[in-house]
């Protein structure tokens, strides 16, 4: 037999350190830090609708010079979440109440068709998650942690999306509905809202999981209906937060 050839040395590993400035591109800009932490603030009504905006008092607090704390702005009034009005200043922008019901109706469009599908096939989906929201919601609406129970809220339909594979449905729903958050975060110190949304919450995954296509959908489309009767009340509660 021929002589087997001799192995050759083995090559050095390969370096898998990311190039220099790699490890920094990963990371946020500080354009979109500032952006999202002040997306969060408005959206859970912590920088309540009208509040001006000083620029000033941006950049002291991310420690980031006015240029990206204007690109952060600049993003958001895009978004319809601040006015920006170059003689008076900027503000957060108050809530168009004409544009709550249609993406009211755009959310319960996409996520209806979410729960078809999860009930057309009940025995393939992992419902475990969807179901610890729930369990995690009950725990703050005992504790009276909105922020909490909002979160849990939020992660109860991801994981419905993400358990029917479209987990990119969830993230379209979620650029429709910035307005709508605003107003869900007014209804939820409102008695018993809490300990309704998560029977409604129930109420979908019990369709789902008998595989009910039609009562799903309509337990959804319910659950997500419930904000456009609430508009009215919340608006006369509050005439300066919309417009």
């Amino acid at each position: 037999m021929p002589e087997r050839p001799v192995s050759e040395s083995p090559q050095p590993a390969r370096d898998r350190r990311l190039p220099a400035g790699a490890a920094q591109a990963a990371q946020p800009s500080a354009a979109t830090r500032v952006r999202e932490a002040l997306r969060r603030d408005i959206l859970a009504m912590a920088s309540l609708p009208g509040t001006p905006i000083a620029e000033k008092e941006l950049t002291e607090r991310f420690g980031v010079s006015r240029t990206p704390v204007r690109e952060a702005l600049i993003k958001l009034r895009e978004e319809g979440l601040v006015e920006i009005f170059p003689q008076a200043g900027t503000f957060v922008a108050r809530i168009p109440a004409a544009a709550v019901p249609e993406a009211v109706f755009i959310r319960q469009t996409l996520e209806s068709a979410t729960v078809a599908r999860l009930a057309e096939r009940p025995g393939e989906i992992d419902l475990r998650r969807a179901e610890a929201t729930i369990a995690r919601q009950q725990e703050r609406c005992a504790a009276g942690d909105q922020e909490g129970f909002h979160l849990a809220d939020e992660d109860f339909h991801a994981a419905l999306a993400e358990a029917a594979g479209h987990p990119g449905v969830w993230k379209i729903a979620q650029a429709a509905k910035s307005q709508i958050d605003r107003c869900r975060r007014m209804t939820l110190p409102v008695p018993g809202r809490m300990a309704a949304v998560i029977a409604e919450h129930g109420a979908i995954l019990a369709a789902i999981a008998a595989g009910e296509v039609a009562p799903a959908q309509a337990a959804m489309e319910r659950h997500l209906g419930t904000l456009v009767p609430d508009l009215a009340a919340l608006r006369r509660s509050h005439p300066h937060y919309f417009v």
